[in-house]
């Protein structure tokens, strides 16, 4: 074949770097490796930190966590779907170093550590603080669910934004481009697990993937990674 770019022979020994490492040092997976190993998952409430003294042995909570955060980053949040792409992405093999948990091992871990999953958002918000990276004033978005019994608050809410007509203008530009962000990452689904405990680790899950690429954009992968280990 002349004349044409040409790919790798398929017979070779190796159609890959001959170590992960040379895959280049701005990948995203790097910011979820060392972001997941500065935390203290046990101070989180992740269960399976400490290993047993008898029985089966468990997958480390920090494995499963750090292909949680890159299955969210990723819109892949099916625990079939991150099952097998622990299988045969390269970047999935790097961060788990190759390991292969089955789908209800996946499923499991979300499912039993909620309230630890939404301290893992805190953390990463906490040190977004810490960066100067947030305003002094937060906006809180008005949630249009709001009955109908409740029409007095929505009354006062009004009465408050015309008072302050900039205050909406703040709104559309800290409040309403995350949560469209977020939506659309989600897609059609929104949602994959119910009841309210189960759902807020989901949400969780997704705000901290938006969080991370933005914050990747804005600062880069290696000024991130210094501040995750300083």
């Amino acid at each position: 074949m002349k004349r044409f770019i040409e790919g790798a022979d398929r017979g070779q020994s190796t159609l890959f770097p001959e170590c992960v490492e040379d895959w280049g040092e701005d990948n995203p997976v790097r910011v979820i490796d060392v972001f997941v190993d500065e935390l203290d998952l046990a101070e989180l409430g992740f269960g399976g930190v400490d290993r047993e003294a008898t029985g089966r042995p468990s997958y480390h909570p920090s494995v499963l966590l750090k292909l949680y955060i890159y299955g969210y980053l990723n819109r892949v949040q099916s625990s079939r779907r991150l099952e097998r792409e622990a299988g045969r992405n390269v970047e999935v093999m790097w961060l788990t170093g190759r390991l292969i948990p089955d789908h209800k091992t996946i499923a499991n871990f979300r499912k039993d550590n909620g309230r630890a999953i939404r301290l893992v958002c805190a953390r990463f918000v906490a040190l977004c603080r810490a960066m100067g990276l947030f305003a002094e004033e937060a906006s809180v978005a008005i949630d249009g669910s709001t009955r109908w019994e409740h029409e007095h608050l929505l009354e006062s809410v009004q009465r408050r934004l015309d008072a302050h007509p900039e205050k909406m203008r703040q709104r559309r530009e800290t409040v309403e481009h995350p949560f469209g962000t977020i939506k659309a990452r989600m897609g059609a689904t929104h949602f994959l697990m119910k009841t309210l405990p189960w759902v807020a680790a989901e949400m969780a899950l997704h705000v901290l993937a938006y969080n991370l690429t933005r914050v990747m954009n804005i600062m880069g992968i290696q000024p991130l990674m210094a501040a995750m280990r300083a």
